[in-house]
């Protein structure tokens, strides 16, 4: 009777009742996600009329924005306080956005109402009242921390006052600078500003003239402005650099004592042909019983630059050298990275070394790690060692093919181990000693590249085991590894199904070993077909980025459980970490050093990385752009790579430019974007563009102000 009774008013629930019933049901749970069937059985929902009428209340509630789906059909309060504080992103268009703290979707920020917030600012906005359909909206009501105060742009100056026009698209409103704060700017001079306040009602921020980087369209203005937009320093203090005059290049005879002594051993550098800083050698003498002896020999810098001293706080800071098209900017003073520590041919060098017991099938039966006193007998470009591998013949051939030999068997128990096989090319200018782009040629591994490569691995390897491996029950000390997290599940599942229109299959799940060796099998596959260079792209785009932790969880790119960066001490700071530390746990077995002190180094090191690596792509992009603005008008072959709402990025076969078609030049349809396919799709004529599509363009603009270049079409 009970249960007929409780049927009858179910039929007879209002929606009002039921919304009411469900809004409150939410809020008991308000940090729990609730399934579909939850909320049926938690409310008593049993006749398919109700379970219908709560469908219905379910969708209003998600377009109010009251609950969110956060998997299908499982919901949760969309629990919004009245504030809340996070990050702003700034457009130029105008259509700001906030990304909350705490996750969630962006918001909407209004111009009018910014309060004048600049880009990455940490602020706190108050929300408005959600109307029906439209996205949120907030605004900013509290700037709690500024990003970014300072800018790069190119002054206008008028007679009693000029304006900084910046080229990053975050700041809508050119910077107002008073006649007296221009420091001697003239138009058309590159400049960096600080901005000093915005007043509520005016429409630019105020600013100052901190340097004059020189004339526009100069070469050294334009990467000094490249590094500047990057927070990234372009000069060298004076005053590290006096310290490091001071340092002796003389090696004395009680230093050498405490070393083990290779300067009689075969040695040699293998450096790209414009290398000055030789961080690494190789050393290589045939032991008894069919063993060889392979010395990975490391500039030991730690020996020179003390802990907090003025040159070391100095490259902590920068963390990192940086590597632009025509110069090198470098993480220590020149006298230190070109003369006294890199690993010059026949001069005496101090070095950390690994030294390996190795077979000729790169089995390791033992390894040591010292410090040693090394002699170079010989520098080699990577060209020159490439020729003998391919000739057979040249000085030290013997020991330069068994390396060759080792290497190789080093690199095939890699991969087969699950190490993934990314081999890119990379863009190169030849350029003349004004910086002028002459031509374009592409940087392909070789196995001379690849050799130095492989011993660099064993050796960093080694160092991070030797440490991070211990006896059960004992706890590793704190030391900085480089880490790779498996790939984002997510990610691959869009690759492996964007790559089965081209006809590929991917596992996307399976032990990390299984999806490794999918990825390598695809990366075979596609080698040499039109599709490589995009597949490629997109796998790489799947991938996590590696970084520098105190928490290992291993290197997955490289499969390795334990991995560390020790081998380019002259130019990573991580390296130089890590020669202290091993230093200091292998001569004493004394206390771990603090873990926060080195996370918090290792993060500022993965940050300065990622800058210095997209400092190092705008210098490409701008020597691109400068190089084909001699070739305005001219039509290419090219691929399309890149998809987005408001074009397509088109990358040329000949020289790997990439430019842009906007949108408002497909002028012959209204396109959509579809994101999860990777193209455009016109309206009523059905043509699609898709990522990877074989097109010929035309070059129709270069602007290098913007480091932009446009293509047109060519039907």
């Amino acid at each position: 009777m009970a249960k007929k009774k409780e049927k009858k008013a179910g039929k007879r629930m209002k929606k009002g009742e039921l919304a009411t019933m469900l809004m409150d049901f939410f809020h008991t749970k308000p940090n729990e996600t609730l399934s579909l069937k939850y909320i049926f059985e938690q409310l008593r929902l049993t006749t398919h009329p109700l379970k219908m009428l709560c469908r219905d209340i379910l969708s209003e509630l998600l377009l109010d924005d009251y609950i969110t789906e956060v998997d299908k059909s499982k919901y949760k309060l969309n629990d919004h306080g009245i504030e809340m504080v996070g990050i702003f992103q700034r457009k130029s268009n105008g259509k700001n956005s906030f990304i909350p703290e705490e996750g969630g979707d962006p918001i909407f920020i209004a111009e009018r109402n910014s309060a004048h917030a600049m880009n990455n600012d940490k602020v706190r906005i108050a929300f408005f009242a959600k109307r029906r359909g439209r996205e949120a909206e907030g605004e900013v009501v509290e700037i709690l921390e500024r990003a970014n105060d300072t800018f790069v742009g190119t002054l206008q100056v008028a007679k009693s006052y000029a304006f900084l026009v910046t080229e990053n698209r975050t700041l809508a409103n050119d910077i107002f600078i008073p006649k007296e704060k221009l420091k001697g700017g003239k138009s058309g001079d590159k400049a960096i500003v600080k901005v000093v306040e915005w007043p509520d009602k005016a429409k630019n921020p105020i600013g100052q003239v901190i340097d004059i980087l020189g004339k526009a369209g100069e070469n050294t203005t334009e990467m000094h402005a490249i590094l500047a937009e990057f927070g990234l320093p372009y000069v060298y203090p004076s005053a590290v650099e006096k310290a490091a005059d001071k340092i002796p290049a003389e090696i004395s005879a009680e230093e050498i004592a405490k070393r083990e002594d290779f300067r009689k051993v075969t040695t040699f550098t293998i450096d790209p042909k414009d290398a000055k800083d030789f961080d690494d050698a190789l050393s290589i003498r045939r032991l008894e019983n069919g063993l060889w002896e392979v010395g990975v020999h490391i500039a030991d810098v730690s020996h020179y630059v003390p802990e907090g001293s003025i040159i070391d706080k100095e490259a902590e800071k920068r963390a990192t050298s940086v590597y632009l098209v025509d110069r090198t900017i470098p993480m220590l003073p020149e006298r230190l990275c070109n003369f006294i520590c890199s690993l010059r041919p026949n001069e005496e060098k101090l070095a950390y070394s690994v030294v390996f017991d190795i077979t000729e099938k790169g089995e390791v039966k033992k390894s040591r790690i010292v410090h040693t006193v090394i002699k170079s007998d010989r520098r080699y470009t990577y060209e020159e060692a490439q020729q003998i591998i391919e000739t057979k013949e040249g000085d030290f051939k013997e020991e330069m093919l068994m390396l060759d030999t080792m290497a190789k068997t080093l690199r095939e128990k890699r991969f087969a181990a699950g190490a993934i096989n990314f081999d890119r090319y990379e863009v190169k200018f030849e350029i003349d000693e004004k910086g002028k782009p002459l031509s374009v040629y592409f940087k392909v591994a070789k196995d001379a590249n690849k050799l130095v490569e492989e011993f660099m691995l064993l050796a960093n390897r080694t160092v991070a085991e030797k440490i991070g491996r211990v006896p059960k029950g004992k706890k590793p000390k704190v030391f900085p590894y480089r880490i790779h997290d498996l790939p984002d599940p997510e990610k691959l599942d869009n690759l492996s199904q964007f790559i089965a229109r081209f006809g590929y299959k991917l596992r996307t799940s399976g032990t990390k070993t299984d999806v490794s060796k999918s990825i390598n099998h695809l990366l075979d596959d596609i080698q040499g077909k039109k599709e490589e260079n995009l597949i490629e792209t997109v796998s790489i785009r799947a991938m996590q980025k590696a970084r520098y932790s105190t928490h290992n969880i291993g290197h997955y790119g490289l499969a390795f459980e334990y991995y560390t960066h020790f081998t380019s001490p002259i130019r990573r700071y991580p390296d130089m970490m890590v020669h202290r530390l091993l230093t200091k746990y292998l001569d004493e077995e004394g206390r771990s050093a603090s873990e926060k002190k080195y996370e918090g180094l290792c993060d500022h090191s993965s940050a300065m990385e990622q800058l210095a690596a997209s400092a190092e792509r705008a210098s490409v992009k701008y020597k691109q752009v400068e190089f084909m603005t001699e070739h305005v008008g001219q039509v290419y072959d090219g691929v399309i790579s890149g998809v987005t709402e408001w074009g397509l990025y088109v990358e040329l076969n000949e020289n790997k430019c990439e430019g842009m078609i906007p949108i408002r030049d497909l002028d012959d349809d209204y396109y959509e974007f579809d994101e999860k396919n990777y193209c455009l799709r016109g309206r009523r004529k059905n043509r699609i563009y898709s990522l990877g599509d074989a097109i010929t363009v035309k070059v129709a603009r270069a602007n290098l102000e913007k480091k932009q270049l446009d293509y047109a079409l060519v039907e």
